[in-house]
C-alpha cells in the first residue's frame, strides 16, 4: 500500500508544479519516477511516453495511468492518475474565478507570456530527453525528420505519421537494420 500512496503524491506533486500540459510533465514525470524512486527504467519511461502519445487522451493522464499500472498495477494506475489529475482540477476551480475578474490586467497577460516562454523549453528539453533514448541509430533520426517534414510541410494527420512510423520500425526489426 505503501507504493500506492508514493504514486499519488508523486503525481500530486507532477500536477501541482507544472504549466504548459503534458509535454512539460514528461521532464518532471521522468525526475520523479526514474532519479528519485526508481521505478522505471528511462528506455521503460520512453515506451510508456510513445504508448500514452498514441492512445487517445491527454499525455499526462496517459502517462500517468501507464506509470501507475507498470508500478503497482489497478491501484497503482488509479492513484497516478487521480493525483496528476487532482492539483488542477482544484487550481482551475480557484483561477477561473479570479482570472474573470482580472484577465485584461497586464499582470495577468505578462504572467502568461513568462510562462509560455517556460513551457516551450520544458518541452523542448522533454524532446532531447526522450531523443537521447529514442534514437538508437541512424535510421531512427531519418524516420524522426521525415515524420517531422510531413507534419510541417504536408500538413499529414499525427496518425497517419504514427502508424507509417510503427510500419518502418516493424520493417527495420524484420530486416535487422
Amino acid at each position: 500500500m505503501n507504493v500506492i500512496i508514493q504514486l499519488f503524491w508523486s503525481f500530486v506533486k507532477i500536477g501541482a508544479f507544472t504549466f504548459g500540459g503534458g509535454y512539460a510533465m514528461v521532464p518532471l514525470i521522468s525526475e520523479e519516477i526514474i532519479e528519485i524512486h526508481g521505478w522505471l527504467t528511462m528506455e521503460e519511461f520512453v515506451d510508456i511516453i510513445a504508448i500514452a502519445e498514441m492512445t487517445p487522451g491527454p499525455i499526462a493522464i496517459n502517462s500517468a495511468t501507464f506509470v501507475g499500472y507498470r508500478i503497482a498495477g489497478i491501484l497503482g494506475s488509479v492513484a497516478s492518475t487521480i493525483g496528476v489529475v487532482f492539483p488542477s482540477f482544484i487550481i482551475i476551480l480557484a483561477m477561473a474565478r479570479i482570472l474573470r475578474r482580472f484577465w485584461d490586467s497586464p499582470f495577468i497577460q505578462g504572467s502568461l507570456v513568462g510562462i509560455r516562454s517556460v513551457v516551450l523549453a520544458l518541452i523542448v528539453y522533454a524532446a532531447f530527453s526522450i531523443g537521447k533514448v529514442a534514437f538508437t541509430s541512424l535510421s531512427d533520426v531519418v524516420v524522426a525528420v521525415m515524420v517531422l517534414f510531413a507534419l510541417a510541410v504536408f500538413k499529414l494527420h499525427p496518425i497517419i505519421t504514427i502508424i507509417g512510423a510503427g510500419v518502418l520500425g516493424v520493417l527495420k526489426g524484420i530486416l535487422h537494420i
